[in-house]
């Protein structure tokens, strides 16, 4: 992985935050009815027709699944593998509502490595979980929520899927205090004050926000963009890093597993991305390994490449 340089320029993060949400607020809403008083095998029997659609007519997606799948697969996927990566997501999106009605205890959650985080607030240390856009982070927000064992808050752009944050939220407007938006002026106070109580922030690594700093890594046989951010801010205030992924294993089954992955990130201003690259890279090689565990829990649907165009040349 230490191939590519080690710095790398401001880039937009536009691939991602600037793709359409899909789905009307009317029909997320009309699923959540339909879940929560009908019942969860009959709302899940709409995922099917809904997944169906989505393979018939979202082609940015499905080409974006496609190239997932054949550089993780290592062949041609087939569209039945493009139709189950689709229904892995719509499960896990699906699995929301009883998530953050208070109906966790209804899935099976089998933890490994939860240790390490509980070792950590024995100690009244706070810490960043550092998750991804692999599986589901929602199955350990809400056992935090719900079982008061856990103080996570997660900083979250909201504005990229407003529809369905707006309908979920609904479920457990609470939630909202638990949200930390990027890019704000009290961000990094708000993140601060939490770790200060011992808490978890929670961050999902593996996207940039607006012209936040990232660095070049490979990933699945791709050079990619992945933000220095976490870190960085694990470094100024001297707080540990535990991974975390949530797969999705079928039926009302989640596996969870943490990982340690820094104590204390010392840096070296004059050369902060060269002290940062090892812990941006063991995340990536971690995230990439988690991706070949469950291939079909990977939930970015969009050019791998995306982040990972050169920085313009200065004029």
């Amino acid at each position: 992985m230490g191939k590519y340089p080690h710095k790398a320029g401001r880039i937009m993060s536009s691939g991602w935050r600037h793709q359409p949400e899909r789905g009307s607020r009317g029909l997320m809403r009309l699923l959540v009815f339909i879940t929560l008083w009908v019942g969860r095998p009959a709302a899940r029997a709409l995922l099917y027709p809904i997944c169906s659609y989505f393979l018939l007519f979202s082609g940015g997606a499905q080409r974006t699944s496609r190239d997932y799948l054949r550089r993780i697969l290592k062949r041609p996927p087939s569209w039945k593998d493009v139709f189950r990566h689709f229904h892995a997501f719509a499960s896990t999106i699906h699995d929301r509502v009883y998530l953050l009605s208070g109906r966790h205890r209804y899935f099976d959650i089998r933890t490994e490595g939860a240790s390490a985080l509980h070792t950590i607030l024995a100690q009244n240390r706070g810490c960043i979980l550092l998750g991804s856009h692999l599986g589901s982070f929602e199955v350990l927000r809400a056992q935090g929520i719900f079982d008061h064992k856990l103080p996570i808050t997660v900083i979250m752009h909201e504005a990229a899927a407003s529809n369905l944050n707006a309908v979920l939220h609904s479920l457990h407007p609470e939630i909202r205090d638990r949200i930390i938006p990027p890019g704000t002026a009290d961000t990094m106070l708000a993140v601060k004050e939490r770790l200060d109580r011992g808490e978890i922030v929670g961050i999902l690594g593996d996207r940039l926000f607006n012209d936040e700093k990232g660095m070049t890594c490979e990933f699945l046989g791709t050079p990619r963009m992945f933000p220095e951010g976490p870190f960085l801010l694990a470094a100024l205030l001297q707080v540990p890093i535990v991974l975390f992924f949530g797969l999705y294993q079928g039926g009302r089954q989640y596996d969870l597993y943490f990982e340690p992955l820094a104590d204390s990130i010392h840096m070296n201003n004059a050369r902060r991305s060269e002290t940062l690259r090892p812990w941006v890279e063991r995340y990536v090689s971690r995230l990439e390994h988690y991706c070949r565990l469950s291939p079909y829990n990977w939930f970015n649907f969009y050019d791998l490449a995306d982040h990972a165009r050169p920085p313009r040349p200065a004029v």
